[in-house]
Formats: structure tokens, C-alpha cells, sequence
């Protein structure tokens, strides 16, 4: 969203100028095919394309054909010409990476000694869970092979795009402090692209993680540049955790500070252009300097170069400098490229003292990007911006006047209008690659907005004083904080209502039909009687969809039951579980991976209160949801296992715990407690928590196990991840286990049980929490056998979504709420 609307009043006389619309469009497409074609089919299409351009052309110089048909004709001939050139542009591209020795080193997984010059900041991978634990963050850098020496000998000279992935270690953050055009050598393992549209030949491994070995340092421009970006980080150190995360991705695309959950939550929100330096950032900017677009021609126009007795030309010169160095500071990524090419286009419009028009300057910029890189064409971050800027000059104006015409004031009418417009023509293409609807998008856009201009404008400001005085940098990115922290409290807030996303229809038709039901609501805004009392009742609807106040979602849905005792919450390959106190307050047993998925299951149960929360072992399936379960809920206590193994993950529960003020206790062997109607025992371990040793018992085997009993005299048996080991010790410690109503079965039903302990406590029905299409085949066939041939009801989260347990005795009845894999 980098170029507003034209203010009301301020639109430019005449019709749109449109003929350089379907040429951009034209090398677009071509360039999009053309780089995932092989090299024969291009050339036809370069070949076809041409000669039809040189007929068109010979047909008019020809037949003196009349004005109108003429132009017809050179028209055509000119798309046919732009097609052309992004297919012969995407052609050259893609056959760059199929030359030379990469491709068939990667074929081979071959070792070698490589010399690649950086051409991309150093960026940290997300941290993943697989299955018990999460996957080690990586540093992975773009890169431009130069030398290659592979170890049978040959040594190749070579200029080919690939990607560097250096291993989790000691190293990393030298690794991270690398700056575009640094030369390094690296012994690596090279291995083709995941995927065959990627836009580098091959992925080098590189071996080990120690310190990067340096063969070259970057260019002064980017040492430049580099410092002005750890300026900003320097003069934000101080700052609150979401600010000082957020205001140098706001400022320059610098998200190395944003944590996952902050990431998220902007995802959920639709506000992830706000960090992708969207190119609202330069406009902001060029705004400060030129005035409103609509103006920047007449004589009062606006901004600061007229107030500075800054001639028109000269004002173009200092906005094109100012642009070079935006993207230069900000790095070259697609939406960046794309604004400073539209505001290069407009700037050149000015400085020559011609009328401009922004669609052409878009429709220019689409097509020098294109033609220059083609892998743009292939961008869903570039199709997007330039999806969202097109919105707001063609869409956004008749919204706002439609709304004005309403009575809606002026300054909102344009919010509006620009944020119902680039949600309607981004929004479907958002759903073909995230399969998600984001239904806070709109407000979430409106409510951020507010901020995004002072806090741009304080961070560069800080930006440029941090290299002068760093104290006056952090009084000004003090102030910054305060916008900053307003966006960040705004996604945070939208993320956390239960029906921030929902789900739709992933790929290509799936983005049709959102578009499609797009286009139906608008049409009915201006077709249908009494819209303005359906557009009430949609909002209304549409509101409770987002809250899901939870008496309404059980009258809807039925789940959970009334009178509700246990609940399995469904976190995909991992345990939540739920212990009704009474009321909104409920014990909690293990957070599951997914802080958004437990977080929704427990507003779902309508908990509120959690005066203890078990956490089972510290693998990453079992707590690291953690955040999810404290997020908007008051938590009285974490209780842990005492091995505090894997060591990482454990930090994380507490590193989480703090943050949040919850006390971290251990379980004590024996150990009882009552809330409410809920009574409980620690089973496991049997021995003291500073006597749990890694030599001693496994993670799994170390987990807090539970028996439980409630007033109305239901009983449960939750097992944690226990092994068979720990199972035939649990009966050997208890050989009076009485039968249970409930079972939990241990590690996600897993074909490690014993026999023996599930004919000991012979439940009446056992849970099984598991994620579908799983890759460890939980539930193993034979332990649902086991328990079904012992008269036990299995139910599974996998087939059968989140479970409610009601009632005791005879009246005992599971509730599942429904496939959610």
C-alpha cells in the first residue's frame, strides 16, 4: 500500500491513462511462464510474439490504416512486443540457473570448497516443532556462487544465485552480522531446490557451525548501510519488547528481533505488510517532501520542499536520492523495488514538469521490475503489493465517495474505503498460498494505521541521528515507541479473539471463489433493498463469528456439553487436557505445540482461571502452547516434572513463566491436591524432584502422572508420555490401582504400552490425543485393539476433534466435537 488514494477534491481532470496497463500485464504474464518453461518453448514464444508485433506493425505502415484502427494495432503489437521481452527476460533468468557446474553438483549432493559473495541479509529460519522437540533455528543467506572447487579437483569459475544454510551453533551470530556483498568461502554439501520456481540453482549446507570465513569485506555503500540499520537497533535496545522488535521492521524491514508469536499474530491480523516495508515507508517519506500526490503540480502544493524554497526540479532530484537510499537501507525486496520504481516514475513526471498520472506510474513499475527481475512475476508478496496500491487509485476513490455520499465523514470514508479495498483484491490471494481468511483484517488495518505514519517518521528520524548522537536517537525512539507499541497491541489483541482466521479453500480455486463471493457483496451493497439493514446484521453476524462468546458457540455447536468434566483439547500431534473446577476455572494439564490451538480450545471451554497448570515433560509437543494458555488468563502456578530435559525447552517454560509472573514448582512424589470438586494424586516419578536424573529416566518417563477424581465420583488416569518401563514401575509403586473411568493413554497411543497396567485399571473409556496424518502412525493399530478388546470405548483427536467428558458412573458419556484434525 504505497501510493494513497487522490484526496476528494484533488483527482486529476480527464480519463485514466490505461495503455501501458495490458503491456505491464503482458510481460508479467510472460515472464511468469517463461521462468518455469524450458528454453525451446520460450524461444516460440518469443519468436511468435515478435512476429505477430512485426505484423500488426506492417499491416498499418502498409494499409495506412484509419486513426482508430491504427491505434488498435500499434497497441496490440506493443503488448505483443512487452510479452516478448518478459518471456525472453524470464527465459535468460531461468537458464542462468540451469548452466554452469551448480546444477550438477546438486544433483549429486557432491562436498565443495565454495566462494559465494552475500546478496541478502541473514535471516534466522522459525523455530518448528517435530514431534518431541523443536527443530534448531538455522541462519539462511542468499548468495552469489562465484568459486567452486569440488573435492575430486576441478575447479570451476561461475555466477550463480544460491542458498546458504548454516547449522544452529555458537557461531550464528557472526553469521548474522554479515552484510550483503561480503565474500566468504565455505565447505558445504550442495543439494537441488525444494522446489523447481525457486530462484537459485542449488542449497549449500554448509559444514559445521563455526564463524564464517571471510574473504572479502562488503562495499561501502553497504557498510553504510549496515550501519545505519545497527544504529536503529542500538537506539531501540532500551525499549519495551514489542516496540524494540518492531520498530526497526517498521522502519527498515529489519525483523530479526520479532519473535514467532509477534509474527503470528501480525499474519492473523493481515498487517504483515507493515513488516515487509509494504512501501508505505517511502511514500510517508516522499509524502514529507512532495505534499499529496494530487497537488504536486500546482502551485500550492504541499510538503516541505516549498516551505524550504525548494524549486520542482530540485525537489525531484532530492526525492529520487531519497528513494536510492531507501532501497539501499531497506535491501531490494519486491515491494520496496516496486515502490521506489513507482515513485521514481512519479518523481520523473515532476521533474520534468509533465501531468503524471499514478496508474501509469504503477503500470511502468510493474513492467521495469519485471523485465528487469522476473522471479518478481512469480512473487506473492509482489503480486500483492501491487494488488493493494492498484486498489487504492482505481477501487478506493468510488468506495470513499459512495461512503461521503452517505454521510460518512471524509477522513474516515478514505480509511475505509482503502482498507475495504485492499482487503477485496488481496484477500483471495492470501487464500490460495494460506488456505486462511482473515476476518480482523479490515479493523486490525484501520485501528494500526493510525500509528504507522508517526512511528515510520520518528524511526527514520532515529535512524538518521543514531550515527550523530545515540542518546538523541533513543529519546526520539523513545517517543516512537509509544505508535509502536500501539500496532503491536492492535495485532496482539486481533490475533487473540477466537475467530481472528478462519479457514477456506486453499490454491488457485479457492482464491476464485473468495473473489467470487467478493464480488457478490459488493454487488449486493449497491443492488439489494434495505442494504443498510443487512450491512448492520452482517456486521453484527460477523462480529460474533470473530468473538464466539462461548454460551453462543455451545448453543451452536453443542460443545462442550453442559456439566462438562474433562476435555482433550485437538493441538494436532501433542497433549492439551482440561480439568472443570467449576465455573470459568479449570486445572490444565500440558499446553500442546500450538499456542493458538489450546488457546482456542480453552476459550472454547470458557476457562478463565487456571489454578495450576501440570505440565507433564518439557517436550516441545507438551508445552510449547504455554503462551497460548497464559495469554488474557490468570494461572496460579506451573507445576513440572523434575528433569529438566531437553535443557533448552525447560528454559523456555521458565524464560515463558516469568515473563508472564507464574511461579514454577515441582510435583513431589505422592503429592495431593484439591480445587473445587477435583481431587488428585501424583503417581509419577516416585522419587524426589532433585533426585530425577537424565541417567536415571528418559523425558518421557519422567512425566508427572495423575490420578484424579472428581465430587461427582468420575476418575481419570492421565499418563503423561510414560514408556513401558515407567508403566510396569507405576504398577509395581500402586499394585492396588483400582479400575478408572477415564484413561489418557500415554504417548499419544503410541505401540509402547503395557499390557499389564491397561488390564490393572481397565477403563471404561480411553483418549487418545493425536495429530492426523501424523508421520509415527499414533495410534498404533494394536493398542486400540488392546483397549477395545477389554470392553474399552476408544475415542482419538485425530478422527474425532476435541472430546468432553460428562457425567460418572452409568452416565458416563464422551462428547466429541467433531473431525478437526
Amino acid at each position: 500500500m504505497s501510493a494513497p488514494a487522490p484526496p476528494h477534491g484533488g483527482q486529476e481532470e480527464g480519463p485514466a491513462d490505461l495503455r501501458l496497463v495490458l503491456p505491464a500485464l503482458a510481460a508479467w504474464g510472460a515472464a511468469a511462464l517463461a521462468v518455469g518453461a524450458t528454453g525451446w518453448w520460450v524461444f516460440a514464444g518469443v519468436l511468435t510474439s515478435t512476429l505477430g508485433a512485426a505484423v500488426l506493425l506492417a499491416t498499418v505502415v502498409a494499409r495506412g490504416s484509419p486513426a482508430g484502427r491504427g491505434l488498435r494495432a500499434t497497441a496490440g503489437a506493443a503488448v505483443l512486443l512487452c510479452a516478448a521481452a518478459g518471456a525472453a527476460s524470464g527465459g535468460l533468468h531461468a537458464a542462468d540457473l540451469r548452466r554452469g557446474p551448480v546444477p550438477g553438483l546438486a544433483a549429486e549432493y557432491a562436498r565443495a570448497d565454495v566462494e559465494v559473495t552475500v546478496t541478502s541479509d541473514p535471516r534466522l529460519t522459525r523455530p518448528r516443532i517435530r514431534g518431541d522437540r523443536t527443530a534448531p533455528v538455522s541462519v539462511v543467506l542468499d548468495g552469489e556462487a562465484t568459486r567452486i572447487e569440488a573435492h575430486h579437483g576441478a575447479v570451476h569459475r561461475t555466477r550463480t544465485p544460491v542458498l546458504l544454510i548454516v547449522p544452529a551453533g555458537g557461531a550464528q551470530r557472526e553469521w548474522l552480522g554479515l552484510l550483503p556483498s561480503t565474500r566468504l568461502r565455505t565447505t558445504a554439501r550442495l543439494a537441488p531446490p525444494l522446489r523447481p520456481e525457486d530462484r537459485f540453482a542449488a542449497v549449500l549446507r554448509v559444514d559445521g557451525a563455526g564463524p564464517p570465513r571471510i574473504t572479502g569485506p562488503p562495499s561501502a555503500v553497504q557498510r553504510t548501510a549496515g550501519e545505519l540499520r545497527a544504529g536503529l537497533r542500538r537506539a531501540t535496545d532500551g525499549l519495551a519488547p514489542d516496540a524494540r522488535a518492531l520498530l526497526p521492521g517498521l522502519v527498515v524491514g529489519d525483523t530479526s528481533r520479532i519473535e514467532p508469536e509477534l509474527s503470528d499474530a501480525f499474519e492473523a491480523t493481515d498487517l504483515t505488510h507493515l513488516l515487509a516495508v509494504s512501501g508505505s515507508n517511502l511514500t510517508i517519506v516522499l509524502l514529507l517532501l512532495i505534499g499529496r500526490p494530487g497537488a504536486a503540480m500546482r502551485a500550492e502544493r504541499g510538503g516541505l520542499a516549498p516551505r524550504l524554497g525548494i524549486p520542482l526540479r530540485s525537489t525531484a532530484l532530492i526525492g529520487g536520492g531519497l528513494t536510492l537510499a531507501f532501497v539501499i537501507v531497506c535491501r531490494p525486496d519486491p515491494s520496496v523495488l516496486r515502490a521506489a520504481a513507482c515513485g521514481a516514475v512519479a518523481l520523473l513526471a515532476i521533474g520534468t514538469g509533465r501531468r503524471r498520472s499514478l496508474i501509469p506510474a504503477l503500470a511502468a513499475a510493474v513492467l521495469m521490475l519485471v523485465l528487469y527481475d522476473p522471479w518478481l512475476a512469480r512473487s506473492y508478496g509482489f503480486l500483492l503489493s501491487v494488488l493493494a496500491t492498484g486498489a487504492l487509485l482505481t477501487i478506493a476513490p468510488r468506495w470513499s465517495e459512495a461512503l461521503r455520499r452517505r454521510r460518512v465523514p471524509d477522513r474516515l470514508a478514505e480509511a475505509l474505503a482503502a482498507a475495504l479495498a485492499a482487503q477485496a483484491v488481496c484477500a483471495p490471494v492470501v487464500a490460495v498460498f494460506a488456505a486462511r481468511v482473515s476476518l480482523v483484517a479490515i479493523p486490525s488495518n484501520l485501528l494500526a494505521e493510525l500509528a504507522v505514519a508517526p512511528a515510520t517518521i520518528l524511526g527514520f528520524a532515529a535512524l538518521a541521528l543514531a550515527p550523530v548522537s545515540l542518546p538523541a536517537a533513543e529519546l526520539v525512539a523513545r517517543i516512537a515507541a509509544w505508535p509502536a507499541g500501539w500496532i503491536a497491541g492492535v495485532a496482539r489483541t486481533g490475533a487473540a479473539l477466537p475467530g481472528a482466521e478462519a479457514s477456506w479453500p486453499g490454491g488457485w480455486w479457492g482464491g476464485l471463489l473468495l473473489a467470487g463471493l467478493f464480488g457478490l457483496m459488493a454487488l449486493g451493497a449497491w443492488r439489494l433493498p434495505y442494504r443498510r439493514r443487512i450491512a448492520v446484521g452482517c456486521v453484527v453476524l460477523l462480529l460474533l463469528a470473530v468473538v464466539r462468546p462461548p454460551p453462543l458457540t455451545r448453543l451452536v455447536t453443542g460443545w462442550p456439553p453442559p456439566g462438562w468434566a474433562f476435555a482433550m483439547c485437538q493441538v494436532g500431534q501433542g497433549d492439551a487436557t482440561v480439568l472443570s473446577a467449576g465455573g470459568d476455572t479449570a486445572v490444565v494439564v500440558d499446553a500442546g505445540p500450538d499456542p493458538a490451538l489450546v488457546d482456542r480450545c480453552l476459550h472454547d471451554l470458557g476457562v478463565r482461571r487456571i489454578p495450576l497448570l501440570v505440565l507433564t515433560h518439557f517436550h516441545a509437543d507438551h508445552v510449547a502452547g504455554l503462551s497460548g494458555v497464559l495469554r488474557g488468563r490468570t494461572v496460579g502456578a506451573i507445576q513440572t516434572t523434575g528433569l529438566e530435559e531437553p535443557q533448552g525447552q525447560a528454559a523456555f517454560v521458565r524464560r515463558t513463566a516469568a515473563a508472564a509472573g507464574v511461579p514454577v514448582v515441582p510435583a513431589g512424589p505422592g503429592e495431593r491436591r484439591r480445587v473445587g470438586p477435583l481431587e488428585w494424586q501424583v503417581l509419577w516419578p516416585r522419587v524426589a524432584p532433585e533426585a530425577v536424573r537424565a541417567e536415571e529416566a528418559g523425558p518421557n518417563d519422567a512425566s508427572v502422572t495423575l490420578l484424579v477424581r472428581t465430587a461427582a465420583g468420575l476418575s481419570l488416569l492421565l499418563l503423561g508420555d510414560l514408556e513401558p518401563p515407567a508403566q510396569q514401575g507405576l504398577l509395581r509403586a500402586y499394585p492396588a490401582l483400582a479400575p478408572v473411568d477415564v484413561l489418557k493413554v500415554a504417548h499419544h497411543g503410541s505401540a509402547h504400552q503395557d499390557p499389564g497396567l491397561i488390564r490393572a485399571v481397565r477403563p471404561r473409556l480411553a483418549l487418545v490425543s493425536a495429530g492426523r496424518d501424523n508421520p509415527y502412525g499414533h495410534p498404533s493399530a494394536r493398542t486400540v485393539q488392546a483397549l477395545r478388546a477389554g470392553g474399552t470405548e476408544v475415542l482419538r483427536t485425530d478422527r474425532d476433534g476435541a472430546i468432553a467428558v460428562t457425567g460418572a458412573g452409568q452416565g458416563l458419556v464422551a462428547v466429541p466435537r467433531g473431525g478437526e484434525g
